[in-house]
């Protein structure tokens, strides 16, 4: 007890204090899933279906691609159409959307080839192109790398029997290939971005969107000023949400989620993969991802117990992140979202927040990004070509 009053009127209490605030984040985002998920699994959705265009812009193949493109053809839902679009006759996912069109006859798929450039993000003016040529007003863009369960349709549908509905936007599972950095990769998004984004739900409700799935109208993405006022987003499905909230609709965090796929990759793929992911968080949210600093429990941990006047403070700090980082993770990711890659490998999340962490300092260190094959600079969320003959991560 006297270490701790000495530890309290020092320097040391401040360190402390500071290293007890990543804990509490813990906390606070293991209640905040067990708060949505306990809500919605009780919640019977709206009997609400109507008439869907599904967008899907393509570009290549994956190790999943035909199961992920099927899984749309196989919807419990009565009325809807799939447009895929791809950028060439030579992407090789046009074999395989014709063979599905051949498989699924009952189906209305329609595949379309190249999209006029108003923009500098490619998946932008393929959605633009796409939602010209839907034939309903309900939009449900996903990518191509993203797999789906037969209700999805009704489940993501269903929020906008509510008046005022402007997005409804999913978590997504992981399946990856065999690969750490697959698997790093799909534990950070479910057992750390997602406790976020259920906490920013909690706190100030959904003010942005997932872009594994988004579901819109036309309606609203015309009150935003249609495709065309984020073909220069680099964060096109966090700008659509955020967006249509600024606009007045609710954005509606869905109980469904859908399955995305992680790819095996390099060390050094892994590396600029995650710092230029860091680093568009960053420049969306900057005040949100400089707080980031107090979710990091694992540095803080190590600062409590290198400060700790008392060897026992030193270990319940490093005890306490290991405990509430373990049962926020298993909360959010596998209780809550369902992600098997992060029930299989639970024990990877504290080799992972180290990597995380320095990966949030190396974000730091610059705007400039490679997307596409591409060198960009970001302002402001908005892609900017870079001047020719310097790198950039």
């Amino acid at each position: 007890m006297l270490a701790v009053i000495v530890a309290l009127s020092s320097w040391r209490g401040f360190v402390l204090m500071l290293a007890a605030l990543p804990l509490v984040y813990y906390i606070a985002a293991t209640l905040a899933a067990w708060r949505f998920f306990t809500r919605e699994r009780a919640r019977k959705p709206a009997n609400y279906s109507p008439p869907v265009s599904v967008l899907k812009p393509v570009r290549g193949v994956d190790f999943g691609s035909y199961e992920n493109f099927s899984s749309f053809c196989r919807q419990e839902y009565a009325e809807y159409e799939i447009l895929f679009g791809v950028g060439d006759d030579a992407d090789p996912a046009v074999p395989v959307i014709q063979g599905l069109i051949a498989e699924f006859p009952e189906r209305r798929i329609r595949l379309f080839v190249g999209a006029e450039r108003i923009g500098a993000n490619r998946k932008v003016n393929m959605l633009a192109r796409l939602a010209q040529e839907a034939r309903h007003d309900v939009l449900v863009l996903t990518d191509g790398d993203i797999r789906v369960a037969p209700g999805y349709l009704r489940e993501v549908v269903s929020p906008f029997a509510v008046e005022g509905t402007g997005a409804v936007t999913s978590f997504y599972r992981a399946i990856a290939e065999k690969s750490l950095g697959a698997e790093l990769e799909a534990i950070g998004a479910a057992s750390d971005f997602f406790a976020g984004v259920l906490m920013a739900n909690w706190m100030e409700g959904m003010t942005f969107a997932l872009g594994a799935s988004i579901v819109t109208t036309k309606a609203w993405v015309a009150k935003i000023g249609g495709f065309a006022a984020i073909a220069d987003m680099h964060s096109d499905d966090y700008e659509l949400g955020h967006r249509i909230a600024e606009a007045g609709g609710k954005v509606v965090l869905s109980r469904e989620p859908v399955w995305t796929m992680y790819p095996a990759q390099t060390a050094r793929g892994f590396w600029q993969h995650q710092v230029r992911w860091a680093r568009t968080v960053r420049l969306c949210r900057p005040i949100s991802y400089a707080g980031l600093i107090f979710t990091h429990g694992l540095p803080w941990a190590l600062v409590a117990a290198f400060a700790a006047p008392a060897n026992w403070i030193a270990v319940t700090f490093l005890l306490a992140y290991f405990i509430l980082r373990l049962t926020m993770a298993w909360t959010v990711g596998v209780w809550g979202v369902g992600d098997e890659v992060l029930r299989r490998k639970l024990w990877l999340v504290p080799f992972r927040d180290a990597i995380h962490f320095a990966v949030w300092l190396a974000s730091m260190g610059s705007n400039r990004i490679r997307w596409g094959g591409e060198e960009f600079t970001m302002r402001k969320g908005q892609l900017v070509p870079a001047a020719s003959g310097k790198k950039a991560i």
